[in-house]
């Protein structure tokens, strides 16, 4: 089935689709689509979009900028106040993601917005967008980046930067579920890395008292005090999304008295320490570049995650 339309000029760059949007169809009908990539106002030619651009105003995204680091910026867009810029980042984004059906009604979410930037002005990276208020706590209910920004890191950093915003709400968060097949490849990606980071610096912490002792060593021994809460806090992931990331590593085991146990693999952590060490590629995110004071919510939740019991790890497993 041919897509509609099957390419975009956006910025620098002549980007081929890979689904239909629905676009008005004078304009999807089009083989290629111009779009400026300030206001994300659709054209039909070059020649429209020069005029455009000579006369458009914008330069950044219409959204507070809450954060800017090294060439980087995100800003927070209320879908309720820039109506249009959210409509038209949703259409943009469609040209990307299969599953994606939400297109016009914007008002009840906030799209964070990434930008690279130069003296020309903030280059649209990719967004994620959130309810503004979700009975379930998701903190994505949609992400994208733009594909001549992908295998970049931008979209590890833009779930960083949702987990970030859970943190300073002082809640767990967790990605709108189903995810699709890509979101829970990237998902599963990213958690697996946050947990071992976790697992490897707790692991040090525990060392610095330890001398001539193995990583794997030290971390099962302190399992017995190991607590699922304290992750949840310091990651703001969900419960749910920590222990099926441990089973997924191959980390929850079934001891001979056929109770589920955590048993870490120290040579995993090893190795994944080292690949860190030497991967420059990476982008950092500084939480102190946030600049952002979430509106007033429940705090964590009080449910006790205390161990790796087995109800809790039956419960979440299945």
């Amino acid at each position: 089935m041919a897509r509609c339309p099957a390419r975009i000029h956006f910025g620098q760059y002549d980007v081929t689709t890979w689904y239909s949007a629905p676009y008005p169809q004078e304009y999807a009908r089009l083989t290629q689509l111009y779009l400026c990539e300030f206001c994300l106002k659709y054209m039909k030619s070059e020649s429209v979009l020069t005029r455009h651009l000579a006369k458009c105003p914008w330069r950044t995204p219409p959204g507070l900028e809450i954060y800017r680091h090294e060439g980087l910026s995100v800003f927070q867009v209320d879908g309720n106040v820039s109506k249009i810029y959210c409509q038209n980042l949703c259409l943009l984004a469609k040209l990307f993601l299969d599953h994606k059906t939400l297109y016009y009604d914007v008002e009840p979410f906030l799209f964070y917005v990434l930008t690279k930037n130069d003296l020309k002005g903030c280059h649209l990276v990719g967004y994620f967008s959130k309810e503004k208020l979700s009975a379930l706590k998701y903190n994505v209910s949609c992400i994208m980046t733009m594909p001549q920004y992908q295998r970049q890191g931008f979209g590890r950093f833009l779930i960083d930067f949702s987990y970030l915003l859970s943190k300073k709400e002082g809640q767990a968060g967790t990605p709108e579920k189903p995810l699709s097949d890509l979101g829970r490849v990237s998902y599963t990606a990213y958690w697996k890395s946050v947990v071992l980071d976790y697992l490897w610096r707790y692991t040090c912490n525990k060392k610095q008292s330890e001398t001539g002792v193995d990583a794997e060593s030290v971390l099962n021994a302190a399992c017995g005090s190991f607590c699922l809460n304290e992750m949840v806090k310091d990651l703001a992931m969900y419960p749910a999304d920590i222990v099926y990331t441990l089973h997924v590593l191959g980390f929850i085991k079934r001891s001979l008295s056929n109770r589920l146990v955590l048993s870490v693999d120290g040579a995993a952590l090893e190795a994944h320490a080292a690949r860190q060490r030497s991967n420059n590629r990476r982008l950092s995110l500084n939480p102190a570049a946030l600049r952002w004071t979430p509106p007033p919510v429940q705090s964590f939740l009080n449910t006790s995650h205390s161990s790796l019991s087995d109800n809790v790890c039956e419960c979440l497993l299945t």
